[in-house]
């Protein structure tokens, strides 16, 4: 890059240059010669899968195998559960935050309404919004690793490349708690991509025994230490998180196996399932106790649900779909593969932006823009709520605790209600089972 003008000294120079990293500087195009796009990080490292064979190390690892072998499949089974549990604790907090947020709201539209001051009522939310997208971004700055989905670092730790703190227990739990915060913050995210990247933490550590960050946690079980069977473990994880987030075990592992990893064999194929079996199974029984108080009764296979689509019973004439549809259904494919090669093209032009405006810039600066982000997304779903939705009565009714009741929200208050939960996935089956938005 040229150096700016009229500078007094060369100090002033190419700042924003050298603040960046070889990749960058290669996504961006300014790399100067072929030699510098192909520069590595230095803190990153290939993972060492290959075994030393030789007879003796052979007869230990077999007799390794046949002894361990149940003791893997029980590690696997833990991973499952654990995932599950991760996605329930998530879950929750959203669901908790999401509540009191939409409550103390809505009281206040409520009280504006009559009295001309919605503005306070903006304040509020705007308040809430942003003290939760704080949250999350100082853990982000705590730990870096932590951001975005965290899916492309997983694929490439699964590919043999070892990126530093990907693993870590200090990511997990920033991811975990920042993810909680970022969707309860109103921004337009979602809890799959995240759940990925925790289950593969979780896959990772769990059964090592011992942590990094933690120095106090180390039982002696010096097994599965190896970079091989971490990376088996790795998979295991990142099928669990795909499981728990879309209720779908043979899709986790079919991703796993396709998207993921470049190493497989059968036998991890059986325990991949069987983990991500075991994470579903848990997410879905303690999410149907915790929501409905029906313990048992499996009611919520994942974190994202748009609901059973079933004719009433009794109603012969109804069909689900016909002939006919399946026209517009090909249409809908065709529009949906357009608006994504449109998202990607406007994405890839935004991150190149941010690596040129943002990312050289103090850390403050980037949790001002994550505020700014907040804010904008804040008055445009408030000002929209006010003046665009709409919620109209449906002559279903909703049942709860054995007692039906049809929902009706007065003025402005059903209004906001209805529009701020519609596009909150933690809320979505409340506005989708009594309103129409």
């Amino acid at each position: 890059m040229a150096c700016c003008g009229n500078c007094l000294c060369c100090h002033c120079c190419c700042r924003d240059e050298d603040t960046r990293t070889p990749e960058e500087l290669t996504i961006l195009g300014e790399t100067q010669d072929e030699e510098d796009e192909i520069l590595p990080r230095k803190d990153y490292e290939s993972l060492d899968y290959d075994r030393c064979i030789n007879e003796p190390y052979v007869e230990v690892l077999e007799e390794m195998n046949n002894k361990y072998e149940a003791v893997r499949w029980m590690l696997v089974f833990a991973i499952g559960v654990s995932v599950g549990l991760v996605g329930v604790f998530v879950d929750f907090f959203v669901r908790l935050f999401t509540q009191l947020k939409f409550n103390l709201v809505g009281k206040s539209v409520e009280e504006c309404s009559e009295k001309g001051c919605l503005a306070l009522s903006l304040l509020e939310l705007l308040a809430f919004n942003m003290m939760f997208i704080f949250i999350a971004s100082v853990l982000v700055l705590i730990e870096p690793v932590a951001a975005g989905s965290g899916i492309p670092e997983i694929k490439s730790y699964l590919n043999g490349v070892k990126i530093p703190g990907i693993v870590r227990l200090r990511t997990f739990v920033c991811k975990a708690i920042g993810v909680l915060f970022t969707v309860s913050g109103g921004l337009f995210v979602g809890k799959e991509g995240p759940m990925i990247h925790s289950g593969a933490i979780v896959g990772a550590g769990l059964p090592q025994f011992q942590s990094i960050t933690f120095k106090k946690i180390n039982f002696d079980f010096p097994y599965f230490r190896s970079d091989r069977d971490k990376r088996d473990f790795v998979s295991v994880g990142t099928a669990a998180g795909v499981a728990a987030a879309f209720g779908a075990p043979i899709g986790g592992t079919l991703f796993s196996l396709e998207e993921g990893s470049s190493f497989w064999n059968q036998a991890l194929t059986w325990k991949v399932l069987f983990c991500s079996m075991s994470a579903t199974f848990t997410l879905n029984f303690f999410r149907s106790g915790i929501n409905y108080n029906k313990w048992g009764s499996f009611q919520l296979p994942g974190l994202l649900n748009f609901g059973e689509f079933k004719c009433s019973d009794g109603d012969k004439k109804c069909h689900l779909w016909t002939a006919v549809d399946l026209a517009f259904f090909v249409l809908m494919g065709v529009a949906g593969g357009l608006l994504g090669a449109f998202f990607n093209c406007i994405n890839k032009r935004l991150a190149k932006y941010r690596m040129r405006h943002v990312h050289p810039k103090a850390k403050f600066v980037r949790v001002l823009e994550s505020l700014l982000v907040a804010m904008v997304t804040t008055v445009v779903i408030f000002v929209a709520s006010m003046t665009l939705g709409e919620c109209r009565d449906l002559a279903s009714t909703i049942t709860n605790n054995n007692t039906t009741a049809l929902v009706h929200w007065p003025g402005h208050s059903r209004t906001l209600k209805c529009f701020l939960r519609s596009h909150s996935f933690v809320a979505r089956a409340v506005c989708l089972g009594s309103l129409s938005c």
